[in-house]
């Protein structure tokens, strides 16, 4: 089998192991939280690659960090692991973008080209936007996993990030249309 996930699949693959997260956080407690959380993104990677034979880079990444810190939450006993990582995380694709930028190299056009077009312009104002948002929610994490008990830490993280992200992703789409490259049979 080697198709394409739809809209639908990737998103229920990409949020599951969130789900999962939550419920198992939930029922059993933030270690078993982090233990399903681990498991599913191995599941989650596995039935991207058994459907489209590859692994996304974010997906992959993502992946890598949720072993490291769900690894050291559990060896360590300690759940302070699992709530740095989105923080980590966060300000390593900033970062990540912002070399790029640096060394003119745009890495979100280096990721996402395939699936849009966009002027070189425009894919700056996006990177630019990215890594602000990426900042953002880093010191959003912060604040909420420093200041709430934990089982309201992992609704945010469940749900509040993935939010947020599909907020902000909407006031993207002015500047996607504005930068569009129009090919030449208009689409």
């Amino acid at each position: 089998m080697n198709r394409e996930l739809t809209s639908g699949q990737r998103t229920a693959v990409d949020l599951g192991p969130l789900a999962v997260f939550f419920a198992a956080n939930y029922l059993y407690g933030i270690m078993a939280g982090t233990a399903a959380l681990m498991a599913a993104t191995i599941v989650a990677i596995g039935i991207t690659y058994t459907m489209e034979r590859r692994v996304p880079l974010m997906p992959a990444i993502t992946c890598v960090f949720v072993m490291i810190f769900g690894g050291l939450t559990l060896v360590f006993d300690n759940e302070i692991f699992i709530k740095l990582k989105p923080t980590i995380v966060n300000l390593l694709f900033a970062s990540a973008l912002t070399t790029g930028i640096v060394l003119r190299r745009n890495l979100m056009k280096v990721m996402l080209g395939r699936v849009m077009q966009l002027t070189d312009e425009g894919w700056l104002i996006m990177t630019k936007r990215w890594i602000g948002m990426f900042i953002v929610l880093a010191v959003v994490n912060e604040v909420v996993w420093r200041s709430v008990d934990t089982d309201t830490w992992v609704s945010f993280k469940a749900f509040g990030i993935p939010v947020l992200v599909i907020v902000f992703s909407l006031f993207l789409v002015p500047v996607m249309q504005k930068h569009q490259i129009k090919t030449p049979d208009g689409d």
